[in-house]
């Protein structure tokens, strides 16, 4: 009888214990969830800011590529 009620209070933890683990792993999952939304909202706004953004010899108004002038 010693055997059996050692086993299920056993069981009882490890159940308590399993229920805890479910919890922690839906905790990670939404926050997963949080931080890829978050990525894909910046990656999103990067692609159009960089769509939208001027290269810089637009910007002058001289038409000179600057990464060139000045160099031998």
């Amino acid at each position: 009888m010693a055997a059996t009620a050692s086993l299920a209070a056993e069981a009882a933890l490890l159940e308590g214990r399993l229920s805890m683990l479910r919890e922690a792993i839906e905790t990670v999952d939404a926050r997963i969830d949080a931080v890829s939304e978050t990525l894909r909202r910046l990656r999103h706004s990067a692609a159009a800011h960089s769509v939208n953004e001027a290269p810089a010899d637009q910007e002058s108004g001289t038409g000179i590529d600057h990464s060139t002038s000045g160099r031998a």
